[in-house]
Order: C-alpha cells, then sequence, then structure tokens
C-alpha cells in the first residue's frame, strides 16, 4: 500500500474534514498529538528529568503547552519559553490556559536557553512561509549548539513542510513526530538533515478520511515495484531481455560509460554494447569482456549499433565537444527508448530539441537548473516544482537527484525516494543509476517504472554498501547488492 504525501494546505484540508465530517474538536486533536509526543518522548528518553519546551503562538505551540502539561503531571522539571502569546481564543489559547492553570510559568524568549535532557520544538507548525529571524532563530540557533536531545513537533521549526528546505535557520532534531499525515516536504532536500527519525502518528483518524483530499506524492514501495518484472521462463535467451547502447567515454572518461554498461548488466539486461572512444575498447574488453565495446568515430560508426539496441543510455563520460555532439545526436534521433544523465542533458540544455517518447532524464540540481534556465538554489527551494517543471516542458520522466531523490511524469505523478545516504555523493554513482534504468526499460518496464525502480534499487544498493562505514564508497560497490536486490535476494547472503 503506497504510502501518501501531502502539503500543508492538504493536511489542513484533512484536518477540517476530521472536524466537519466527523466531529472531532480541534482540541481533542491537539490532546491526541501532545498524547503521541509524550508516549515516545518517554519511550526514547525514559532516564529524562529536565524537558524544555519552546512554543510559538499557533497551533504547534498549543501542542507544545499540552506536552509539557504531561510532563509536569509526570513529575519532570519543566520549563517553557514562549515566542509570544497565542493569538485569539482558539485551540492554542486554550491548551496555554490550561498550563498555566495548574501552575506553569511561560518564560520569555530573550531567556537563555535553560540546561535540559531533552527539548521540545513546538515554535512553527506547517504554515511557516517565511525565514525565521529575530528571537525565533536565537532560540533554534542555541537548541542546536547544545548537545541534547530534540523532539520536534509536526515539522521541525525553520523547515518548509510543502519543500524541505530551510527558511533561514532549522531545527535540528533527533526525532520528528508528524501528525494527520506525511508532509512531502520531510522526504528530500535539506529535511534529510533536520528531522531525524520521523515518525507518524494519524491520531487515530480512520483511513476513509484520507480520500476526501488527495495526496501530492507518495514515497516508492521496493516490494510492490518488484512485481514489475517479468518472471523468467526456463527456455529464456539474452535476447529476450533486451540489448542497451551505452554511449559515451569521450576522452579520459572511459570508466563513466563502464558503469553504466556494467550496471545494466547487472539488473538483469540481456545484452549491452558501448560506443565509446577507440582508446577506451582496450580497457574496456579486458576489465568488463560482457560488454560490446566499439570504438565509434562519427555518426556513420553508430548507426549500426543503434539499429540492433533496444534501449539507449547516452550522456556517461560523454563530453561537450564536437564528437560528442554527433554520438548525441544520432542516439536522440534513432527514436529508441532513451535514458539522458550527464553531458546529454547539459547538451539538451545547450541545444533544446524534442526528445524520444519514451525517455527518462536523471538531472542532479546543477543539470536541472540549465534545463529550467535557472540555479541550483531556485531548484533546491523546491525540488517537487523543479522536477514537475522538467518532466512537463521535456514530455519526459524525470529522476531529479540528491537527498530524497524525486521521480516525476508530465502528469504531474511524483515518486519520493526514502532511501539512500551520503556516502552515495561519490564519482559514478549517477552512471550507475543511468544504466540500471537502461536495464529495466531493456526487459519490458516503462520509462516510469524503470525509474521508480532503477531510483529505489540503486538507492538501497547503497545503503547496503554503506553497512561498513558511509565514506570511501565506490560507484562500482554497487554492483553485487544490486544483482541480489534485483533478485529479490537479502543482499548480505
Amino acid at each position: 500500500m503506497a504510502t501518501w504525501l501531502y502539503t500543508a494546505a492538504q493536511v489542513r484540508e484533512l484536518d477540517r474534514a476530521a472536524t466537519d465530517a466527523l466531529g472531532i474538536s480541534g482540541y481533542a486533536l491537539m490532546e491526541r498529538a501532545a498524547d503521541s509526543a509524550w508516549r515516545l518522548l518517554r519511550a526514547r528518553w525514559p532516564q529524562a528529568t529536565r524537558l524544555v519546551v519552546l512554543c510559538g503562538a499557533g497551533n504547534n505551540g498549543g501542542d507544545g503547552y499540552l506536552v509539557a502539561r504531561q510532563a509536569r503531571e509526570a513529575g519532570l522539571d519543566v520549563k517553557i519559553i514562549a515566542l509570544a502569546a497565542p493569538i485569539g481564543s482558539g485551540d492554542a489559547a486554550h491548551a496555554r490556559v490550561d498550563w498555566e492553570t495548574g501552575g506553569g510559568v511561560v518564560l520569555a524568549a530573550a531567556t537563555d536557553l535553560p540546561a535540559a535532557d531533552v527539548y521540545v520544538d513546538a515554535l512553527f507548525g506547517t504554515g511557516l512561509a517565511r525565514p525565521v529571524d529575530g528571537a525565533a532563530a536565537r532560540l533554534i540557533e542555541q537548541i542546536n549548539a547544545h548537545a541534547r536531545p530534540v523532539l520536534a513537533l509536526d515539522v521541525p521549526s525553520g523547515l518548509s513542510a510543502d519543500t524541505g528546505c530551510v527558511l533561514g535557520v532549522a531545527t535540528r532534531a533527533t526525532m520528528t513526530v508528524t501528525f494527520v499525515a506525511h508532509k512531502r516536504g520531510l522526504f528530500t532536500g535539506a529535511a534529510m538533515d533536520h528531522c531525524g527519525e520521523l515518525i507518524l502518528d494519524t491520531l487515530g483518524l480512520p483511513g476513509t478520511l484520507y480520500t476526501m483530499s488527495g495526496a501530492d506524492a507518495h514515497l516508492l514501495d521496493l516490494r510492490e515495484m518488484m512485481c514489475w518484472l517479468p518472471v523468467r521462463q526456463r527456455e529464456a535467451n539474452k535476447g529476450m531481455f533486451g540489448h542497451v547502447l551505452a554511449v559515451g567515454g569521450d576522452a579520459g572518461m572511459g570508466g563513466a560509460i563502464r558503469l553504466a554498461g556494467e550496471a545494466a548488466l547487472r539488473v538483469g539486461a540481456g545484452l549491452v554494447s558501448v560506443a565509446t572512444r577507440a582508446e577506451h575498447v582496450m580497457a574496456l574488453n579486458a576489465a568488463r569482456p560482457e560488454l560490446m565495446a566499439r570504438a565509434v568515430a562519427d555518426a556513420s560508426g553508430i548507426e549500426p549499433m543503434l539499429q540492433s539496441a533496444s534501449v539507449v543510455a547516452v550522456g556517461p563520460g560523454l563530453g561537450q565537444g564536437a564528437w560528442s555532439c554527433v554520438l548525441w545526436q544520432a542516439a536522440l534521433a534513432a527514436g529508441k527508448p532513451t535514458v539522458l544523465d550527464a553531458d546529454g542533458l547539459n547538451l539538451l540544455a545547450r541545444s533544446p530539441q524534442s526528445l524520444p517518447a519514451r525517455t527518462v532524464l536523471t538531472p542532479h540540481p546543477g543539470e536541472a537548473a540549465r534545463l529550467l534556465g535557472g540555479d541550483t538554489a531556485a531548484i533546491s527551494s523546491d525540488r517537487f516544482a523543479a522536477a514537475r517543471a522538467i518532466a512537463k516542458r521535456q514530455a519526459a520522466v524525470v529522476v531529479l537527484k540528491g537527498a530524497g531523490s524525486l521521480v516525476a511524469n508530465p502528469e504531474g505523478d511524483v515518486a519520493v525516494c526514502p532511501w539512500g545516504n551520503p556516502g552515495m555523493a561519490s564519482g559514478g554513482m549517477g552512471d550507475v543509476l543511468t544504466g540500471v534504468i537502461a536495464g529495466l526499460m531493456a526487459q519490458g518496464l516503462d520509462p516510469w517504472q524503470a525509474a521508480c525502480l532503477g531510483v529505489g534499487l540503486h538507492a538501497q544498493a547503497g545503503d547496503v554498501a554503506a553497512a561498513s562505514g558511509e565514506a570511501g564508497i565506490l560507484a562500482s560497490d554497487l554492483f553485487m547488492p544490486l544483482h541480489k536486490l534485483r533478485n529479490a535476494l537479502p543482499p548480505d547472503d
């Protein structure tokens, strides 16, 4: 079953539906949220005796007042620092009155952050849409400076619930308990460094409620995606599993095209040919003889290879010189299902043109910025919008790489990858992903399926490779895990 991701506005609609259709008051939901947070806090940090709760003026702050009340009733030493009094007489104001009625004191935001065993961040919720500054920024900076655990309520303060970007400064939480539904921004970009352990509590809302408001995206589900792969018959032959042509490897970059070609083989492509510079052919034949490497000097040299290919992977180590442009143009003109990466994308940004009908683009943020005529800061500010914009503009499936990689199609569907690690920020990882996606397309998966499953297998293989430490992972370290994961075998056997 898919894990759906929502925008802040969609979550507010779910809250409204719970109140209007199910008769659950806003304050009752706030109490459920506080109960959930308190239970998680006690389970995770049972020895904690001192708690500092930071409350904002909105409903997120209301959650904080109620968590503080429960902690006080359990005998903990609890202090609250508030940015401001709750606005109006709503649920947050009610929660503050409950805290103060029991004798609780509220400290001003100018107060230096007291020592605590655990800090509870309830400054800003999903409604934050401006950079954090002033007293709020100082409090967040103080939280981050303390080497103590932090529990964030719903969203780490300063983080956009919709995009995952940091609005000025954001809390680095040890754990985030998010309520009602998963917010899409917590699964990509900078959010990956700020949420810590992420736990969802739907607050007892029935599953039927979620049909009232459509989700914006969903998480990849490897078990579901593996069902897309064809079952191999005993009478199978290599011609039944596609022929990938990997195009690239300009002078000094033969390793990139080798990584792409081998990755296609490791996920099950029947045949893989490599069109590259003459100086790389001997090394490729010696290192990986299963790759059918051929020296190609011009369009006439690649034409026979294109005719026999079922999928073309263009870009790893391709370069942007005259040789590169000729091969790139010939590959696109062939109209075959295509995976376009690296310099294949840079050439597209430089010389826009229509792409084959079944195409997957795999840009990192810099390449995405060039495709959209912007900069990487704009891409990072809303990765969802960027992925959708490229997919629509190019009429192709797009993989926007990075922490929490996104897969988008021209219709606006977006899938988010929950796997991967910082150790994968090393040379050649993107080349391997290109080969994985091309190899899956060669076996009959459509571009959306191949991109989603390819991203999932690639990221999980990276996590297996990082089991002994993230720093120092090589792109080629993914090959054995890829082989096992593609065959649904435990990768550590």
